[in-house]
């Protein structure tokens, strides 16, 4: 949907301004097409991250209940108990989230990952036209395996760089439907996140997105260009 999105949207961009969908873009119009494919991303994945959310955090929710508990017998912690997880799978995740909270709960912090996609996605494409851009031998059209490799690769590092503020601020939201509520909303997580751990608590997990980003995201680019020459190969 990412790509789909994308292409259309640039395709349509550039038959408007310029007279044809082969067209070279410019900056501003790969731009604005990352953006659409990174909302349209948000009313397919919203739920899913919920689900992922919550089963991720589930078993520490457990365990920080089980501290609190008092015991029946005086006013000392009582023995550590493991009960089952409230959620069983990602299916029934996504049901309980839908009985108790309504269709809102399902599309929790999605101004969060609004905030995310969009931004975050213009940078993805836009870095990745730019770096196959200067990668291109001269007199060619199309930069070799390894540019597509490398500007890729880069692409998603730079991307998940301005995302991972907004991604822990999605997650927050996300997982505080567990239990008591934290966050009022968007801004009053933000703020009351950087308060209570400061300014570093919007880089939390930036290392390990950057290093995951680099090589899924030199795979996808090289596969999506395969894709695209296999096709247009046979199409004509």
């Amino acid at each position: 949907m990412s790509f789909g999105t994308y292409s259309h949207c640039l395709a349509h961009i550039c038959r408007l301004r310029y007279g044809s969908a082969d067209a070279k873009p410019a900056k501003a119009d790969i731009t604005l097409s990352g953006c659409a494919s990174g909302f349209v991303r948000v009313f397919l994945t919203s739920p899913s991250e919920v689900a992922k959310v919550r089963l991720q955090t589930q078993t520490q929710m457990q365990t920080e209940t089980q501290r609190r508990r008092p015991s029946a017998a005086g006013p000392w912690p009582a023995a550590p108990v493991c009960p089952g997880p409230r959620y069983r799978g990602p299916l029934h995740c996504l049901a309980t989230v839908a009985r108790e909270e309504g269709l809102r709960g399902l599309y929790k912090g999605s101004l969060a990952l609004l905030c995310r996609d969009g931004h975050s996605f213009a940078t993805y494409f836009l870095s990745y036209a730019i770096l196959c851009e200067r990668l291109t031998p001269a007199g060619r059209s199309q930069p070799d395996v390894l540019g597509v490799l490398v500007a890729g690769g880069c692409a998603g590092v730079l991307a998940w760089t301005v995302a991972t503020p907004m991604d822990v601020i999605k997650s927050r939201l996300q997982a505080d439907g567990q239990g008591q509520r934290r966050y009022r909303g968007l801004l009053h997580c933000v703020v009351a996140s950087v308060r209570e751990e400061g300014p570093r608590v919007l880089c939390k997990g930036l290392a390990l997105n950057c290093c995951r980003a680099f090589p899924v995201n030199m795979v996808v680019f090289v596969a999506y260009e395969a894709v695209l020459r296999l096709t247009r190969g046979l199409l004509t």
